[in-house]
């Protein structure tokens, strides 16, 4: 996620790399933004993407997925709106375009109106999720603009970097905490009364096996998403009898542009960890959000739906 200049989310499960953008890097590309310090030596972090941030049309999206080699099951969203927030790269953009794909409307909402203004045949909202009032304004044009908002994906995040708890600056734990915890909140309490009036509602906070097991040197990211499970548990209890079902997504890492800004060395460590000897694609984390969203999702709730690789199977 690129603080200040927008929530694209740039996540890892392990390994957390703050990514700033660089300032000539175009909003619509995910580089590595600006040089990259590896063992001691500086090197141009110039690689191509590993992901097309684009938001394609329907034919495009199925294509991609074949391509990916991931086959795509038919899902009904016809008549269903949604809102994913971070939803301009990586995992939200993903799930972006499997929701259209799948037939619903989506409001992408985000905090790098650069990014969003390379985006077409979405709606977009510029808004920053900590802002209470922003959120509150988000909500009220977003639902002006489609009617009814059925499905809520709170993706946002960021990562805060590396170190141990001995040297975290209490800043950066709070901004972390801030965007990752109290975003999320701040952006279900704004949607949550349309949805009980509706008498339905999906909810699906985009979690890490980070808050299940907790990383070394990144004990503020890992906190902030073990709080979303937490949060995503009360909700299911306190909403079971609305017809708002609230779920969470864990994923191990996925092989995103974050893998630009890394030593071979910490590529092969979480890859180690992964028991499928593979990383995630994003299209499949895609893909479970994407159920999860569906009136097939019917009796689940509070749940935490894993997506490591078998390196989390509780």
């Amino acid at each position: 996620m690129l603080d200040q200049a927008g929530y694209g989310e740039i996540r890892d499960a392990d390994i957390a790399v703050d990514v700033w953008p660089a300032a000539n890097s175009r909003a619509d590309q995910d580089v590595a933004p600006g040089p990259v310090r590896v063992s001691g030596k500086p090197r141009e972090a110039a690689k191509p993407a590993l992901v097309d941030n684009s938001h394609p049309t329907l034919s495009q999206a199925w294509m991609r997925v074949k391509e990916a080699g991931l086959h795509m099951n038919n899902l009904d969203l016809a008549n269903r709106t949604a809102i994913v927030t971070g939803g301009v790269r990586g995992i939200g953009a993903a799930v972006v375009q499997r929701l259209q794909a799948s037939g619903a409307r989506v409001s992408v909402w985000d905090a790098d109106p650069g990014a969003l203004a390379t985006l077409a045949g979405v709606h977009t909202q510029h808004v920053d999720q900590t802002d209470v009032q922003a959120v509150q304004d988000a909500a009220a044009v977003t639902i002006a603009a489609l009617g009814h908002i059925d499905i809520l994906v709170n993706n946002a995040g960021i990562t805060g970097g590396n170190a141990p708890v001995t040297t975290l600056d209490p800043a950066t734990w709070r901004r972390v905490l801030d965007v990752n915890l109290t975003g999320p909140f701040l952006v279900t309490q704004a949607l949550l009364p349309g949805m009980i009036a509706a008498g339905y509602g999906r909810i699906v906070n985009i979690a890490s096996v980070a808050g299940k097991e907790g990383n070394p040197n990144a004990a503020h990211y890992s906190a902030s998403k073990a709080g979303l499970i937490a949060l995503t548990k009360s909700l299911g209890k306190e909403l079971a009898h609305t017809g708002v079902l609230a779920n969470c997504v864990t994923p191990a890492a996925a092989q995103t542009e974050l893998f630009a800004q890394m030593t071979e060395a910490q590529i092969a460590y979480m890859l180690g960890k992964i028991p499928m000897g593979r990383f995630v694609d994003v299209q499949e984390i895609a893909a479970l959000v994407a159920w999860l969203c569906t009136a097939d999702c019917s009796f689940s709730t509070g749940a935490v739906f894993d997506i490591s690789g078998g390196r989390a199977t509780y």
